[in-house]
Order: structure tokens, then sequence, then C-alpha cells
């Protein structure tokens, strides 16, 4: 096992009635940057228990934060709240939602251009403190210091991280969950599934705690996932949901072990240039990269293939894990073919260009250049057998 620092001070308010908890948590504080999404926090009663448990603060709404939180609208939020002297903020919502009320505690203080925090990696030293309601389970970023904005002006999708963006708190009821459209629950499994395979599937380093801990959330989401697909009111199922979720990626998995994330990296480029969910680029990319980099991570694939799918241990069942987990995602209706989106070869170059131009190498062993990433996505544009 590798060395490691661990640190995640996140207080997790867990289970139905946990909204008018967030007072208590709230009391230092006076004005409150309210962050939420499209609206339907509104539609389903979540906005209503919010600002009842706000009574007495002085509120600021600012709603309309997208999936793939584009900075354009960020920055807007940012200049109100250094109008308004905000001193909390509060994100009701999803992985976006959240991602993106980090990047406004982050920018609020920032003396120099925001958008060179994600662009430059420049280090966030302080932010505004944040705490989060949970309506839709999948980032994990309701636990971690870590987010990802998009630029439209120029098609960038780009991460950011620092323990000054950690929540104070998040608030995670199941019951929330519960009106979510079935596409949002496949995205939350598919997101969550890929996070443990990026911290899982490099090679072994010995770190036994971690490989089980990660081996019991990816069980957990083939056994929940499926069925909370059919049974949306189901609490506990919903709850085992979410909380896998949020394990996926708090940081405690990741301790001690090598980790990839390319396919994240690649994943970002085509919701950036396409608009694809965020989720579906993860189906379209990992499989297809565990192939070209078969060698690399052969050794955890089946330890993978027998510890997770069940598989003999034999010398095929490291291939046949790769197969399986792709099924996975397109058992859950996700399709994980480029031309399945209308994506050609073509469409792809400027992606290749980008990692070209970079000059990234990524992966656990850094040996995944802009070739590599071409042979990827080249791989990823075969027709489904």
């Amino acid at each position: 096992m590798n060395n490691f620092e661990f640190y995640n001070p996140v207080k997790i308010l867990f289970g139905e009635g946990q909204i008018e908890n967030i007072s208590k948590e709230l009391a230092p504080y006076n004005t409150i940057l309210l962050t939420y999404g499209g609206g339907s926090i509104k539609r389903n009663g979540v906005y209503e228990k919010v600002m009842s448990a706000l009574q007495g603060k002085t509120i600021i709404e600012f709603g309309g934060i997208e999936p793939n939180p584009r900075y354009e609208t960020l920055i807007k939020a940012v200049e109100l709240a250094r109008q308004m002297n905000v001193d909390f903020i509060l994100a009701v919502g999803g992985g976006s939602v959240i991602d993106g009320s980090k990047f406004i505690a982050a920018a609020i203080p920032f003396n120099d251009e925001p958008w060179n925090i994600v662009a430059k990696g420049i280090k966030v030293e302080k932010a505004i403190p944040l705490g989060t309601v949970l309506t839709l389970p999948a980032t994990g970023s309701e636990m971690n210091a870590g987010a990802v904005i998009s630029r439209v002006e120029t098609k960038e999708k780009f991460a950011f991280g620092s323990p000054a963006v950690f929540p104070k708190f998040s608030v995670l009821d199941p019951t929330v969950t519960y009106s979510l459209p079935e596409r949002q629950v496949v995205n939350g499994i598919v997101d969550a599934f890929a996070h443990v395979l990026e911290q899982y599937l490099t090679y072994p380093v010995n770190a036994h705690i971690q490989d089980r801990f990660a081996e019991g959330i990816l069980k957990t989401l083939i056994e929940v996932g499926p069925k909370t697909l059919k049974n949306s009111n189901d609490y506990e199922l919903r709850a085992n949901f979410m909380w896998s979720c949020t394990m996926a990626l708090n940081g405690l998995i990741a301790t001690g072990v090598p980790t990839d994330w390319a396919t994240h990296m690649i994943g970002h480029e085509l919701t950036a240039l396409f608009g694809l969910d965020h989720a579906v680029t993860l189906a379209i990319v990992y499989p297809a990269l565990l192939k070209i980099v078969f060698e690399e991570k052969k050794e955890k694939l089946r330890q993978y293939a027998i510890r997770v799918w069940e598989f003999p241990d034999e010398e095929i069942a490291a291939l046949k894990a790769i197969d399986r987990t792709e099924q996975f995602f397109r058992e859950l209706g996700i399709k994980t073919r480029l031309p399945e989106h209308g994506i050609s070869f073509e469409d792809i170059k400027p992606i290749i260009d980008r990692f070209a131009k970079r000059g990234w190498k990524l992966g656990e062993n850094k040996s995944i250049t802009a070739d590599v990433v071409e042979q990827i996505l080249k791989k990823a544009l075969e027709e489904y057998q």
C-alpha cells in the first residue's frame, strides 16, 4: 500500500427529515446564497422544506445552474454574492449545482480572473463556506473537494479541487430522490460505478481494505441500481443507492492506491463538444479504454471479474469482465458506442488535437498520450456486438 494522507471534514446528515436540521448548522451565518438548478426543487417540495429551515436568515436566491455548470452562468452568481456580502452558500441540487457552487465559493474571494482557477489550476487558498442538500445522487460532490466547470465560449470542461471547498455539511435524504426521472437515476448509477473503477482498476498495491470497499460499492450498485429503477419509492433501495454514490468519490477508496481518471478526462471533451451527459461519456469511453490498455490493467481486471462479477478464475476472466461491464451499462439503457450518438471519426479529431497540444499523459502509469486517446476513441467507434 502506498503512503497517504486522508482528510474529509464533511458532516453528513443522512435520512428522512434531515433538511430541517440545517438550521442548526447555519447558526453562525446571516446572509445565505441559495443555489439550485432548473427549478425542480420547487415542484417536489424540497424548496419549501429548505426555506422553512432558513427562517430568520437573509436569503439571496440564484437558480438556473445548468447540468455541466457553465462559467458564464456562475460568474453572475459570483458578482451577486459579492454585492450582497454573502457569508454562506447553500447548494440544493445534484452534482452540477454543487460543483457550480464550489466554484462560486472559491471565486468570490479570488483576486484574479476566476476562470484561471480551472483553466490554469491556480491554487484556491480560501473560499466562502458552503453546505449542500443533495437531490440527485451521482457525483459524490457532496462529500469531496472537487468540481468540474464548463465554458461555452471555448467549449472546454476542466476540473479543480481544494480543501477550501469541502462542504461544511451535506444533507442526504433518500426520499427527495423519489421523483427523479429515470434517466437521471441511470446516469447516477453509471457515474458512481465509473468513479469506483477509476480508483480500483489500476494495478495491485496490496491495499486489501480499499479493494474490498470498492468491490462492495460496485456490487451494491449492481444489485440495487436496476431495482431502484423499478421501485422508485423504495426507501431502502434509494438509501443504499444514494450512499453508494457518496462513498464512490469521497476519497476513502483512493487512499494508498494509484488512480486513473483518463476516462473522465476524455469524457469531459465529449461533453464539451457534443453535449453528451457526463455518465454517457463514461459508458462510451471506459470499455474502449480497458481494451486498449488491457495489459496494464489485466491483473486487477481479473480480480474484478472474480470478486465483483463472480466469474470463474480463468485466463479469459479479465476480458469477460470488460464485456460484462459494457453490458451492464447497456442494460441500464445507455448507448455505449459513439456512432449511436451520431458521432464520427471526423467529429472526434478536435479531441485528439486538444490532447496533443496539451501534451497530457493520462492514466495511473501516465502512458495515455494523444495517440492512445485516438486508439480509445476509434475503439468506441466500432459497432457493438
